[in-house]
């Protein structure tokens, strides 16, 4: 059931003439995409990533391939280093064979590959990085994005604070792009809805260095009515603890970005913070519709649960399938073309990626995270449409250097 819906959003969104299984033959050579990640370093995202490609990749193979020819994902470790990521893809397209690349879930390494991606004039696929430059103020014609951006999540957060009475805000996050362009879209939306909002305390923590007592010492002397929380992976963790510790959640609000992902809310167990508005991935309460096909098929294939980062590459994989086939070429110019306004059914539901920026308007989750059974989860969730969280076309422009 999952695999003939994932058949027929393709055939709908590229053209293809599918009847389904058997597939047609394959023949030539395969297709490579150079994949580059944090392998080592982001383990916890960067693997379930790869499981979601891997399982989106055997399922359009066995379907015939893209243009009846196999696809094939080569991957790479850049140590979560923009320099290693940089000769890694120089490497790929000019060795390897790869005909665009895609990857990278830190934001300051994402923007390094579309930098190179934009001089060189080689497709890439941002999949993860989220950090608002990689399509607006850095951007450039031959750089896509999968997720969510920084913008988009922190204006559906924004939103929901808007409706309490808090008035004073307290801010922390990782002192690089994502983090800066966290804090700057929150406080910007949040202004605009409720004017006399103020911002008490702002922490920047070095990314995966935080001083967790420190930081919530700080916060907690600025007396905010609520905290707005950026922090991901250890550093989330130490601040949970620290702060759950000292009682700074206590009587506040909390605004968590990625904080409901399941790649950071399971490590903490039955130290989950409870009540905190947040981003994240709910899989274990889907029912009819394709997340819950995905979520089933994705346990079947890996026997364990799925993570946000396995949405992301499942998705990855499909929008590369969906853009080949409307290229119906693998040169690089054709590919870009392609990308511009494609149309891509994921389990999440049809996304676009808009021309005049290349983002793609996948949405997000937004809930509250509770204890169930000593585990962290969201509840009274919602899944946001990210075409209702990006600013129009003429903001847009002021933004995304002229082409």
């Amino acid at each position: 059931m999952h695999r003939k819906s994932f058949l027929t959003g393709l055939a709908a969104c590229a053209g293809l003439a599918l009847t389904g299984l058997p597939a047609i033959a394959q023949e030539g050579e395969p297709i490579k995409i150079g994949e580059i990640n944090h392998y080592k370093r982001m383990a916890a995202f960067a693997e379930p990533y790869k499981k979601g490609i891997d399982m989106a990749v055997e399922e359009i193979n066995e379907a015939g391939g893209v243009m009846g020819r196999p696809l094939e994902f080569v991957y790479r470790d850049d140590q979560g280093e923009p320099g290693e990521a940089i000769k890694i893809a120089e490497e790929l397209m000019t060795r390897e064979g790869t005909v665009m690349l895609t990857g990278s879930i830190l934001s300051n390494v994402g923007l390094a590959i579309a930098s190179l991606a934009g001089n060189r004039e080689w497709v890439y696929l941002a999949a993860e990085p989220l950090a608002d430059a990689v399509t607006w103020e850095q951007g450039n014609p031959w750089t896509f994005r999968l997720r969510a951006s920084t913008y988009m999540q922190a204006a559906m957060l924004a939103e929901a604070a808007a409706e309490t009475d808090a008035t004073t805000y307290a801010t922390i996050a990782p002192n690089y792009a994502y983090g800066k362009d966290a804090v700057a879209a929150f406080k910007e939306v949040l202004t605009e809805l409720k004017p006399d909002v103020e911002f008490v305390a702002e922490q920047w923590p070095a990314l995966f260095g935080i001083d967790a007592g420190a930081e919530v010492q700080a916060i907690e002397r600025a007396k905010p009515d609520a905290i707005y929380n950026v922090t991901f992976g250890p550093d989330l963790a130490k601040f949970v603890r620290e702060g759950n510790t000292r009682g700074l959640f206590e009587d506040r609000e909390v605004y968590g970005l990625l904080s409901g992902e399941p790649e950071y809310m399971e490590p903490l167990g039955g130290e989950a913070p409870e009540g905190w508005t947040v981003t994240g991935y709910p899989w274990y309460d889907f029912e009819g519709d394709a997340n819950a096909e995905f979520v089933t098929a994705y346990q079947e294939r890996w026997d364990e649960t799925p993570k946000i980062g396995s949405l992301v590459g499942y998705a990855t994989a499909q929008s590369i399938a969906a853009a080949l086939e409307k290229a119906g070429s693998t040169e690089s110019d054709a590919i870009r073309q392609a990308f511009e306004g494609l149309e891509v059914a994921t389990p999440a539901g049809e996304i676009v990626y808009r021309e005049i920026d290349n983002q793609s308007t996948l949405g997000a989750w937004v809930g509250t995270t509770a204890l169930e059974d000593g585990q962290g989860v969201m509840v009274d969730w919602d899944y946001k449409d990210g075409a209702d969280y990006l600013p129009d076309d003429d903001a847009v422009r002021e933004l995304r250097p002229s082409e």
